[in-house]
């Protein structure tokens, strides 16, 4: 690892966001870059190989049929953001990384040598597709092109600005690079459809940054909210300096799941205080780190 890449690294455990990681075919040496460096804790909650046919279909719940695409590649991203939300405290700010790739090998390869590369968060997906020009690397060479690429997309996702040398020949490689970024209503319809399970939401936009510091969450339906609920949640919070938030899940037993008109419409009944939005209600008490977090 060079100098460069070492310093980009030492950014992104820097930033407060939280990845995990889910890669096949191609940029391992990454994973050694960002776990070699110090306070890769804060950064990595999880790094996962899907590198089997089975181990890919256990992961996305069915066979793609085609393993190293773009579309692939942002379903393992979606796979891994969701894990991600599972792991961290409510409110963090959490990314999804996927990669799937078909680089040099024993054999030769019928199609092109190259890699695939989504950065999911709750606003926006990054996206990266690189062709390498064949016979002009070896197997250590692509991964090694490969590898910066993907620091250059955590860097990137973490909202980091500094330059990654990817080593890339501007003849003989071909990188496409794009970003989409999710409307409040999209990103509400992708929680209501299933494709993620929570956000954090501020009823007129949502929330920008991690929710900081110890909370305490109340979960209710909150149709209405009513001064009881006001009063248990300032009454807990009472008890230890804290954030309040509310948690409300759009699905519910014995209950028809809520519109996105229903969800804006209760979340408006809410001043001031963190709204954290769930597909399904939580069932567990506590947070991945096990003190910072209380639910009631």
């Amino acid at each position: 690892m060079d100098a460069t890449i070492k310093a980009v690294v030492e950014a992104i455990h820097a930033s407060p966001t939280q990845a995990v990681l889910f890669i096949s075919g191609g940029a391992s040496q990454a994973l050694g870059w960002l776990l070699s460096v110090p306070r890769a804790s804060r950064t990595v909650l999880e790094a996962r190989v899907p590198y089997s046919k089975m181990s890919m279909l256990h992961l996305l719940h069915k066979v793609p049929s085609q393993y190293v695409n773009s579309e692939v590649a942002d379903e393992v991203a979606l796979a891994a953001y969701n894990h991600a939300l599972t792991l961290s405290r409510s409110g963090a700010s959490v990314a999804g990384i996927g990669l799937t790739g078909a680089l040099i090998s024993s054999s030769p390869k019928r199609g092109d040598h190259r890699c695939h590369i989504a950065a999911r968060t709750q606003s926006c997906i990054l996206k990266y597709d690189l062709v390498l020009s064949k016979g002009w690397r070896d197997r250590f060479g692509e991964e090694n092109v490969t590898s910066r690429l993907l620091i250059k997309a955590v860097s990137d996702i973490c909202g980091i600005t500094m330059t990654v040398p990817l080593d890339l020949d501007e003849i003989h490689d071909t990188l496409h690079a794009s970003r989409s970024d999710f409307t409040e209503d999209e990103q509400l319809d992708q929680l209501v459809n299933g494709e993620t399970c929570m956000i954090s939401y501020s009823g007129k936009q949502t929330i920008a940054g991690p929710i900081k510091g110890r909370r305490f969450i109340l979960s209710g339906s909150f149709n209405p909210l009513h001064e009881g609920h006001l009063k248990l949640l300032d009454a807990a919070c009472s008890v230890a300096e804290c954030v309040p938030c509310f948690e409300m899940s759009a699905i519910n037993a014995d209950k028809p799941p809520l519109t996105v008109n229903e969800i804006k419409k209760r979340v408006g009944q809410f001043t001031e205080r963190a709204k954290v939005l769930r597909r399904k209600p939580c069932k567990d008490v506590g947070s991945a780190d096990g003190h910072s977090e209380a639910r009631l």
